[in-house]
């Protein structure tokens, strides 16, 4: 019998690195999420806009996938990223253009973080009591697991892939600041992977997870309106919109998106729309947008910075039972720029996607 056990659970490891199924058995819930986020979906494959940026870039005329690194870790078939490629992340070595993972070797080893496991290592074993007639089991069949990693305590395990991108120009196309990755209490791993209902495993039933569909642009985009606030401040003139962007870096960090403020004013139960304001960061060259690897410099930035408080004026006179509803929201890609990467034939591109709403009177 344990030599069977012993087959199957070398079989399913094998399985484990390129099909979810397998930790869909002791992990449904987790796997679940898993299949809606953009790690997931992170490839060629499956990733419209990515694709369509590739189809773009020099490198492909030659074949040579440079965001293979990241977007299809360990994973020759170009499928996208995997559950074992963010738990056998042993290390993040730093580098000017980008980071690099530097991934376990040994099999049958994850890494994970759990409170009140911090010094611990979980190894597969039976244990047996009453002369064998009882047996118990410790841990997963199919996978030995380490709590001991300090990376995965705090954002410092994401830094591999979302600390910062150069361009063969030393360009930073993107850069995430570090001090919200180095915190322990409040991180990346907190805000976009944050604890919900539900257990994590069937073999040890608890509470609660990290939920996988990683909260993003793209998917859980509703856990992360907490770390917005939008106050109401009435002026001389009119009145303000406050916009109060709690997280640790730019409120949306990839060049291609755009965040937009759509203010309504309603009186007399008539509905006026307020003038639009919108948020972007914009990379190029020669004073012109451009793709990634062609820019120089940063041709607008007007993204909300991390912890700013942005005040937004609106020289409407008020009067006595005015109601202010305000919308913020955003488009995963510039409609400016949809055309470009011939994406039109996406509609849910276009879709103005709402993450925070927010009601005054006066």
């Amino acid at each position: 019998m344990r030599l069977i056990l012993t087959i199957l659970t070398l079989f399913s490891l094998e399985i484990l690195a390129n099909d979810l199924n397998t930790c869909n058995g002791c992990h449904p819930i987790i796997s679940a999420e898993f299949e809606q986020s953009i790690h997931k979906k992170s490839s060629i494959k499956d990733d419209k806009v990515h694709k369509a940026v590739w189809n773009k870039h020099p490198a492909k005329v030659e074949n040579n996938y440079k965001c293979a690194r990241c977007h299809t870790p360990n994973n020759k078939s170009h499928d996208g990223i995997t559950c074992i490629s963010c738990h056998t992340i042993i290390d993040v070595e730093k580098h000017p253009k980008a980071n690099k993972n530097i991934y376990e070797q040994k099999d049958k080893l994850l890494y994970s973080a759990q409170k009140g496991m911090e010094n611990k290592k979980v190894i597969y074993k039976e244990e047996s009591s009453w002369f064998g007639l009882v047996t118990k089991t410790i841990g997963s069949p199919y996978h030995n697991i380490d709590y001991t990693n300090k990376n995965y305590y705090t954002g410092k395990v994401c830094m591999g892939c979302h600390s910062h991108k150069q361009n063969e120009k030393g360009f930073d196309i993107c850069r995430t600041d570090l001090k919200g990755a180095n915190n322990t209490t409040n991180n990346c791993i907190t805000c976009h992977m944050p604890k919900i209902n539900g257990s994590a495993t069937t073999i040890r039933e608890s509470k609660t997870h990290a939920f996988h569909g990683f909260a993003g642009v793209r998917n859980g985009h509703k856990l992360l309106s907490k770390y917005i606030d939008i106050n109401y401040q009435k002026t001389n003139n009119g009145f303000n919109i406050i916009i109060h962007n709690k997280a640790p870096h730019n409120l949306l960090t990839h060049p291609l998106r755009v965040v937009k403020l759509k203010t309504t004013l309603k009186r007399d139960n008539k509905i006026e729309k307020l003038k639009d304001f919108t948020f972007v960061r914009i990379i190029g060259t020669d004073n012109k947008p451009s793709m990634p690897w062609l820019a120089t410099k940063v041709i607008k930035d007007t993204m909300i910075k991390a912890n700013e408080k942005r005040v937004v004026q609106f020289n409407v006179k008020l009067q006595k039972g005015d109601e202010i509803e305000t919308l913020l929201g955003y488009y995963i890609v510039n409609p400016k720029a949809v055309k470009k990467l011939n994406l039109e034939g996406n509609m849910e591109l276009f879709e103005f996607i709402p993450l925070k709403h927010s009601y005054f009177k006066n």
